[in-house]
């Protein structure tokens, strides 16, 4: 399992540190492609709970928030996210007889989500010093995460949360804190030169939203009754895995970013 782990990270972090790097289209491809993927499961994840969302709707929603976020054109995201609810409410009028479909509905505009927190990382490159900002918001959650997987592991006693996850435990978050609060805070003293205090605010906003989005993608998996998202990547499960709980890390660590500028 963790030879699989690490086999996959070292193909990975490199494609993503050249997008990230190259900024621009490279990462808006990149960032689509996750969201895409991302979205597939989340909707297969849906389906086997028993709920029908739209699915090629919500597909089609990632790269105009994408597209969005890179051109910054406020008309195009308020009219694709006012036609895509709408549209699709409508859609499910036409079912209102059948089980369940106003469940599906929300499903359908909840993966809406799905595009619009991984498209803040494309906002966060724009930033100055936007190269640092994104890699402080994925090395800071892949070492917390890194971190809380290690000592969870190993010294798990008190679970955390056994009815949304049984296998996270307190232990795991204090590792998660302390490593991503380290991590968070070097990134933020020495390449941003923030203050020190600004720093250890980041670190905890960070790994806050990281174990939310965590949490809250163990909830979606817990009631579709599966381990993992998918098995796209070896030894991490899905894309959805993989990016979860940076779902809630990039908007968190953005909007701070704004705050402190």
């Amino acid at each position: 399992m963790l030879t699989r782990r690490i086999a996959s990270a070292a193909v990975l972090i490199p494609l993503v540190a050249v997008a990230v790097y190259l900024g621009g289209w490279y990462l808006t491809g990149l960032l689509t492609l996750a969201g895409l993927l991302a979205t597939g499961e989340y909707c297969a994840l849906a389906r086997r709970h028993g709920l029908a969302p739209l699915s090629i709707a919500s597909l089609l929603m990632v790269p105009v928030v994408m597209v969005d976020a890179h051109l910054v054109v406020p008309a195009l995201f308020r009219g694709s996210v006012t036609l895509f609810v709408a549209g699709t409410l409508v859609a499910f009028v036409w079912q209102r007889n059948r089980p369940g479909s106003l469940e599906s509905w929300g499903v359908t505009v909840s993966s809406l989500f799905i595009g619009l927190g991984l498209a803040h990382f494309i906002s966060l490159r724009a930033l100055s010093n936007g190269i640092v900002w994104v890699a402080l918001a994925l090395v800071g959650t892949w070492i917390s995460d890194t971190g809380a997987y290690w000592l969870g592991s190993r010294f798990g006693r008190h679970k955390l949360a056994p009815d949304i996850s049984p296998h996270k435990s307190w232990e795991g978050v204090w590792g998660g804190l302390i490593t991503g609060l380290i991590t968070v805070w070097a990134i933020a003293r020495f390449a941003l030169y923030l203050p020190h205090w600004q720093g250890a605010v980041l670190g905890l906003v960070l790994v806050a939203a990281a174990t939310l989005g965590d949490l809250a993608e163990s909830v979606i998996k817990r009631q579709a009754g599966v381990k993992d998202s998918g098995n796209l990547i070896p030894g991490h499960g899905g894309m959805l895995d993989r990016v979860d709980s940076l779902l809630f890390v990039a908007p968190a660590v953005y909007y701070v970013a704004l705050l402190l500028a």
